[in-house]
C-alpha cells in the first residue's frame, strides 16, 4: 500500500503497524486534516477488565486523542445482552444487567489510564449503547432499520459463514448482533458526529454494515479502520498465557506479573511491540528491536517499563523492575512477587508441595505440577525440587518459601499471622 498520509494520525497508524485495512484511506485522511474527527471502538462488558489483547485498540484511541481528535469508548451495555458471535464456536453465556454494570465499572478504570476525559479540547467520551438500544421498539426497529439488511449478504460474512460451515448452531439472538452494532455506528454519527469506527480485522464485516446503514438512512459518509489481529511470533494469541489472560486491572493481574509478561517477549516481537504498545520514537523502536544476543534483554526491560508505566504508573514499573532484578540476579525474594497466603489451620497436618505449586498458580493441575518436578523444572528457595511427595508444615513456613517454575515464574508462600 503506497498511500502517503497527510494527517498525523494516519501517519502514526501506518508507521507503527496499527493499520490492517481502511474503507477509504484518502477520504479519512482528508477528514482528519479538515478538523476534529470523533472515532469510536465498542467494547462489550463480558469481564471486569480488558486484557492485553485489547491494548492495540486502546492505543489506537490514545493516538487519536494525542493527534488532536476525539476518542469515544463505547460500552456495550446493550449489545452485551446479545453477545458477539464473531469467530466463536459457541454462544456466549448471557449476563444479568447487574453483572454487566459491574463489568463496565471495572473496564472504565482501564480507559482512565490511557485517555483524558476531562481535557478542554476534544475530551474523550465514555458512552453506553444501552442509552439507545434498551428503549428500542422492536416493530419500529424492524421497519426502519431491519429493511436495510440483506440476509443473503449477512450469511456471506466470514464470522457467520465459518460458524454455519462447521454446522454449529447460530441463534437468531446472535444473528441480530451485527445489526445492533451497525445501528450503534448510525446513532453515534447522528448524536455525536462520529466519523470512524476502529476494530480488529475480524470486525470488518460489522464495520462495513454500519457504514452502509448510515449512508442509507442519513446519507452521511463515514469510515472504518481495522488493526491487525495480533499473534506472537510463535503463533500464540496476544494476551493469553498458560496461566490465563493478562488483565489490565491491577486487582486481576498484579503489576509485577504484567511487567514480567512484557519482559518475557520473544526476541522477534520486541521491535513490533515497542511500536504498538509504547510511545517511543519509531527509529528508537527499530534500533532496540534490531539488538541481538544478550543486548535484546535490555530492550525487553525498556518495553516492560514503558508499557507498565502507561498501564500502572511509573512507580509500579520501577518496583517491578527492582523486584525482577532481586529475584533473578541476586536470587533474593522480591516483596512484589505473587503471594499465596496460608492459614495455620491449612498446614496443621502439612500440605503437599504439589498442592502448593497449583495453588500458587505455577501449574494448572496436580498432574502438571508432578510433571514439572519430574522434568527438573521446579525449585524451592532456588534449590532443585525433586520430591513430588514433599510435605510442608508450619515449621517450614516460619519464613516465606519461594517456589519457581522454570527460570521466569515465581511465587511466594507465606503463613498468615
Amino acid at each position: 500500500m503506497t498511500y502517503h498520509p497527510k494527517s498525523d494520525f494516519m501517519r502514526v497508524m501506518m508507521e507503527r503497524g496499527f493499520l490492517a485495512d481502511c474503507t477509504d484511506y484518502q477520504g479519512l485522511d482528508e477528514a482528519l486534516c479538515a478538523g476534529v474527527v470523533p472515532g469510536y471502538i465498542g467494547f462489550d462488558a463480558t469481564a471486569k477488565s480488558l486484557h492485553v489483547g485489547s491494548l492495540i485498540q486502546i492505543m489506537t484511541l490514545r493516538w487519536l486523542q494525542k493527534t488532536g481528535h476525539q476518542p469515544i469508548t463505547l460500552m456495550g451495555g446493550g449489545t452485551t445482552k446479545v453477545g458477539d458471535p464473531s469467530f466463536r464456536a459457541d454462544e456466549r453465556p448471557l449476563l444479568t444487567p447487574a453483572q454487566i454494570d459491574d463489568n463496565i465499572a471495572g473496564i472504565k478504570q482501564v480507559f482512565a489510564k490511557y485517555l483524558d476525559y476531562d481535557q478542554a479540547e476534544a475530551p474523550a467520551l465514555m458512552l453506553n449503547n444501552a442509552e439507545w438500544l434498551d428503549g428500542l421498539n422492536y416493530l419500529e426497529f424492524l421497519r426502519d432499520i431491519g429493511r436495510h439488511f440483506s440476509v443473503n449478504r449477512m450469511l456471506s460474512f466470514e464470522s457467520v459463514k465459518s460458524r454455519l460451515d462447521r454446522e454449529q448452531s447460530l441463534s437468531f439472538l446472535e444473528f441480530n448482533y451485527m445489526i445492533l452494532q451497525a445501528y450503534d455506528f448510525l446513532e453515534l454519527n447522528r448524536r455525536y458526529g462520529c466519523l470512524v469506527q476502529f476494530g480488529g480485522s475480524d470486525q470488518w464485516g460489522n464495520i462495513v454494515n454500519g457504514i452502509d446503514l448510515t449512508r442509507r438512512v442519513l446519507d452521511h459518509q463515514i469510515f472504518g479502520l481495522t488493526t491487525p489481529l495480533l499473534t506472537t511470533s510463535d503463533g500464540k494469541k496476544m494476551g493469553k498465557t498458560a496461566d490465563g489472560a493478562i488483565w489490565l486491572n491491577a486487582d486481576m493481574r498484579s503489576p509485577y506479573e504484567f511487567w514480567q509478561f512484557w519482559r518475557n517477549t520473544t526476541d522477534a516481537d520486541v521491535g513490533r511491540f515497542l511500536k504498538l504498545y509504547t510511545e517511543l520514537p519509531v527509529e528508537e523502536c527499530d534500533r532496540l528491536g534490531a539488538l541481538a544476543g544478550s543486548e535484546i534483554n535490555a530492550a525487553k526491560i525498556i518495553l516492560a517499563n514503558e508499557v507498565t508505566t502507561l498501564c500502572h504508573g511509573a512507580e509500579a514499573a520501577a518496583t517491578a523492575e527492582a523486584t525482577a532484578r532481586e529475584v533473578f540476579e541476586k536470587g533474593g525474594i522480591g516483596d512484589d512477587l505473587p503471594t499465596l497466603a496460608l492459614t495455620a489451620s491449612e498446614v496443621v497436618d502439612g500440605i503437599s508441595i504439589v498442592q502448593l505449586i497449583v495453588r500458587a498458580g505455577l501449574a494448572k493441575s496436580g498432574k502438571e505440577a508432578k510433571r514439572l518436578i519430574a522434568e527438573n523444572g521446579a525449585r524451592i528457595d532456588d534449590a532443585p525440587l525433586t520430591d513430588a511427595g514433599l510435605m510442608i508444615d508450619a515449621g517450614a513456613l516460619a519464613s516465606p518459601i519461594k517456589l519457581s517454575a522454570g527460570k521466569k515464574r515465581h511465587a511466594l508462600v507465606v503463613l498468615e499471622g
